[in-house]
């Protein structure tokens, strides 16, 4: 897959009406720090800094799809209780079709509470209801289904055995759809594939696969026979299997393979990471894509969500940027302010120390570069502030720069010492000191501490201020002198 194609079904996502058919979960998050055990009994005590609600399970599919710019319908059964009501009110606003959604009484509404401190989840707790819902909650869904798929471009079933998706509803259901010509993607759990027989695709990861199959999976000689008979047993186009850090491997109605690597990043969580998948390659072939360019974004998507904490979302600006830091490291460094947010909170979470530096870097010299990498070694990651074209012309004058900021960016993110950038256009840097919030901020050296624009807010919640000299002799202007200076003398 090409930019050009990237572009083109990213595009296509707008446009996109899709229906979401599963088992609809409340996810809370309890956010804390533990630093003592409980005299009442040998626990950790974790003290609570704040707590969070989302969607879950489909709903996390739904969320994703969102995040895409498409128009969702869903159909699924929840309990008539507190946690059914506050389901349906986070969906609301949303602009989802909630009209599929039952709420019956004898039915408890999912809800996973997760409690995480010192950078891993310390305990879950699970409150729900499994019991198969009633032959007359299935003819209700069933029915809802079919005045949907007259205007639906493509299904996603996200099944978590949770007792919406009976082997009947599901068999009618696929059914339904391979009559109208509808794409059916699934998202299995369980012993028994047989219950997804004649889908169009399912994206199962190795264990689950492995379950399935009935057989471990030792080697790449049992992945191929494990794929390849899943698909043909259950009468797919196609099976993708994700494969964790080993990318993803995909089997195809003529018997061939094609495995999809991965790139190495760091893996924060992987919850919701098959619901992201099953999205995109549910939104992409609905929008035209082949099977192999449809995991070829769930493979983007896929390698973004697991780098941030919790079932989270993936949006076409961050699938872009991924695939440009596929091609080219370095241009995915830069990136626009809002994602700059998202790809440092689970860095923040995770407890690694943010440095935070911001300049014009006109004429990248040496002194610019010994003063950069002094900067990445005072923490984990440097964050760049790099000012704007406009920004330096009202610092520096008119004849600034003489290297307009794209070009600027390009250079600076070659440094192996720049984690990533964004361009400011602001004179100072305090509005994307918010942003960052960084640990440490540099500066460099002909500055005084009470000079440093920020500082109070970096020392407000613990942080520092860094001071860093210039290599003597090393400046942009002492450059442009030397050079005015030279081809005078010429003339």
């Amino acid at each position: 897959m090409n930019r050009q194609q990237l572009e083109q079904f990213l595009g296509r996502f707008s446009g996109l009406q899709l229906l979401v058919i599963g088992d609809l979960m409340i996810d809370k998050y309890i956010w804390g720090k533990t630093e003592r055990i409980s005299p009442e009994a040998p626990v950790q005590v974790v003290e609570v800094e704040r707590d969070e609600i989302r969607l879950g399970g489909a709903g996390n599919v739904v969320n994703n799809l969102l995040a895409f710019g498409c128009r969702v319908s869903v159909a699924s059964v929840v309990g008539a209780d507190e946690d059914g009501r506050l389901l349906l009110s986070l969906l609301m606003p949303t602009g989802v079709d909630i009209a599929g959604i039952q709420q019956v009484a004898d039915r408890t509404t999912s809800r996973k509470t997760r409690v995480l401190a010192s950078r891993q989840q310390m305990l879950r707790i699970d409150r729900e209801s499994c019991a198969d819902i009633s032959k007359e909650q299935q003819a209700t869904l069933l029915n809802f289904v079919k005045q949907q798929l007259a205007k639906t471009q493509g299904v996603i079933i996200s099944d978590y055995l949770k007792g919406v998706l009976t082997p009947e509803l599901l068999q009618n259901l696929i059914a339904l759809c391979r009559k109208q010509g509808v794409p059916v993607c699934v998202d299995p759990k369980g012993a028994d594939f047989s219950r997804y027989r004649g889908a169009t695709l399912l994206t199962p990861n190795r264990r689950e696969a492995e379950v399935a199959h009935g057989r471990a999976i030792h080697d790449d000689a049992g992945l191929l026979q494990a794929g390849r008979e899943l698909r043909q047993k259950l009468d797919l186009e196609a099976l993708v299997m994700t494969r964790s850090e080993e990318g993803m491997s995909l089997f195809f109605a003529d018997g061939k393979v094609s495995h999809l690597p991965t790139q190495a990043r760091e893996v924060f969580d992987v919850s919701g990471a098959g619901d992201t998948v099953v999205a995109t390659i549910g939104a992409a072939l609905a929008a035209g894509a082949s099977v192999s360019s449809a995991a070829q974004l769930a493979n983007l998507a896929a390698g973004i969500v697991v780098g941030k904490l919790g079932t989270s979302t993936v949006t076409p600006a961050e699938i872009r940027n991924e695939f440009s830091r596929r091609i080219n490291p370095a241009e995915g460094k830069i990136l626009p302010r809002k994602e700059l947010a998202t790809l440092l909170e689970p860095l923040r979470l995770a407890g690694k120390s943010i440095v935070f530096t911001n300049g014009c870097f006109d004429l990248l010299h040496a002194g610019h570069v010994k003063y950069l990498q002094q900067a990445r070694a005072l923490g984990d990651l440097l964050v760049l502030g790099l000012n704007s074209d406009d920004s330096i012309r009202r610092l520096k004058g008119p004849k600034r720069p003489l290297l307009e900021e794209s070009e600027r960016a390009q250079i600076l993110a070659a440094l192996d010492c720049i984690d990533c950038l964004t361009i400011f256009d602001e004179d100072t840097p305090l509005e994307l000191l918010h942003l960052v919030r960084p640990d440490i901020l540099a500066k460099g050296g002909d500055y005084q501490p009470d000079e440093v624009v920020g500082k109070e807010l970096v020392e407000s919640y613990g942080g520092r201020v860094e001071l860093i000299r210039f290599v003597d002799g090393k400046s942009t202007t002492n450059i442009i002198d030397k050079v005015l200076s030279r081809y005078r003398d010429e003339q």
